[in-house]
C-alpha cells in the first residue's frame, strides 16, 4: 500500500510537518510512504482551452495543452491507494495552488468523462486508458489556519476528491494553529488521520473496489454532516425561498430544524438534482454530467464554423484590446 501526502505551504512550515506526521504514522502501520511539497513542482494555470473534455468525448484519450508537471503529480495521486492534502488557510477557503490543482483535476480527470473516452477507444479496436484510473482511492484533507476563519475550506478541499469520484475520509480544518507543531491533541489528530486513510485504503485494495459501483461505500471517520450524502455544511439558499443546493454534490432540498440542529432534507421532486442519483461524486451523476458536455461541445464546435457566430464574436473582440503586462 502506498500513501502519498501533498502539501501547499511554505517550504518545512506547518503544513510540511502536520503532512509528515501524518504520514509518519501511516508508515508506522506498514504503508510506503511519498511526500511531496506541491510549490517545488511547476504547476501551471488552466487555460480552459477545453482540450481535455474535448478529447475524451471524442475518444482521444486524456490531453492536456499545458506542459508542466500536472500530468506527473495526477499519475503519483493515480499510483497511490490513499492521498492526503494539508493545504493553508489564507482566506477561509483553500490556497490558491490548491484551486490551481483542483482545476487541472477536472473535467479532464472526471471518472464519468473517463469511462466515456475508455468505451469509445475499446468499440474503436483500441486500447482503452489504464485500469488504474478507474480504482477507487481513499482521500483526506486538512486545512490549517492561524485564526478561527475557515468555514469555506472543507467544501473547496472536497471538489478536488468530485472530479475522479474519490472517497474521502477525513475532511476538516485547525484553527488557531500558527504554533501547531506545540499542540499536542492536533498532532495526535494528524496521526489519528495518517492511520484513518491506512484502514481505508486497506479496506479498498482487499476489496478491489472500483469507483463504478462503489455508491454504497462510506469511509468517512469525520463528524456528520448536514448533507446525507456527502457530510458536507455548505448550503446555497435561493433568495426568498426555503430551497437549498449542497455546494458539495449538487443536491437538492431543503434545510430543516431538527432537534435543535439543521438537517438537509434532499427533495426527488426537483428535477434535475434531487435524487442521490444526480450527485456529482457518483458515476450516475458523472454520466449525466458528461452528457451534458458532449451535447455542449458539440454545440459550439459547430458555432465556431458559423460565419454569423464568428462575425459577431469578432465584433465583440473589437471593442477594446487587452492591456500588455508590465513584464513583457
Amino acid at each position: 500500500m502506498k500513501i502519498l501526502g501533498l502539501s501547499f505551504g511554505t517550504k518545512n512550515g506547518n503544513n510540511d510537518t502536520m503532512c509528515r506526521v501524518a504520514l509518519g504514522a501511516a508508515k508506522e502501520m506498514g504503508a510506503e510512504i511519498e511526500f511531496i511539497h506541491v510549490f517545488d513542482w511547476d504547476i501551471k494555470y488552466c487555460s480552459g482551452c477545453v482540450a481535455c473534455s474535448r478529447g475524451l468525448v471524442m475518444g482521444k484519450g486524456m490531453i492536456c495543452t499545458q506542459k508542466d508537471d500536472y500530468s506527473a503529480l495526477y499519475e503519483k495521486m493515480s499510483d497511490a491507494d490513499g492521498v492526503l492534502i494539508v493545504d493553508p488557510i489564507y482566506e477561509s477557503g483553500g490556497s490558491g495552488l490548491f484551486h490551481v490543482v483542483c482545476d487541472r483535476m477536472g473535467p479532464g480527470h472526471d471518472t464519468g468523462m473517463l469511462l466515456m473516452a475508455d468505451g469509445i477507444l475499446k468499440s474503436k479496436g483500441e486500447a482503452g486508458l489504464d485500469p488504474k484510473y478507474f480504482r477507487q482511492k481513499a482521500i483526506s484533507f486538512i486545512g490549517i489556519g492561524g485564526s478561527d476563519w475557515g468555514v469555506r475550506v472543507e467544501t473547496d478541499h472536497a471538489m478536488l476528491a468530485m472530479s475522479p469520484g474519490w472517497k474521502v475520509v477525513n475532511n476538516e480544518y485547525f484553527s488557531w494553529c500558527k504554533d501547531i507543531i506545540n499542540q499536542d491533541d492536533k498532532v495526535e489528530r494528524m496521526k489519528e488521520i495518517g492511520r484513518n486513510l491506512v484502514e481505508a485504503a486497506q479496506y479498498l485494495i482487499d476489496n478491489n473496489v472500483m469507483i463504478a459501483g462503489s455508491e454504497d461505500v462510506d469511509l468517512w471517520k469525520g463528524k456528520e454532516g448536514a448533507c446525507p450524502h456527502c457530510h458536507g455544511n455548505n448550503f446555497y439558499i435561493t433568495p426568498g425561498t426555503t430551497h437549498c443546493v449542497c455546494e458539495l454534490c449538487g443536491l437538492e432540498g431543503t434545510l430543516e430544524l431538527v432537534d435543535g440542529a439543521f438537517k438537509f432534507k434532499n427533495d426527488p421532486s426537483i428535477v434535475p438534482n434531487g435524487l442521490v442519483e444526480h450527485a456529482h461524486d457518483i458515476v450516475s451523476g458523472k454520466k449525466m454530467h458528461g452528457d451534458d458536455i458532449f451535447e455542449n461541445e458539440s454545440r459550439l464546435m459547430n458555432l465556431n464554423k458559423d460565419p454569423e457566430y464568428k462575425a459577431r464574436k469578432q465584433a465583440f473582440t473589437d471593442i477594446i484590446a487587452p492591456t500588455p503586462a508590465p513584464g513583457k
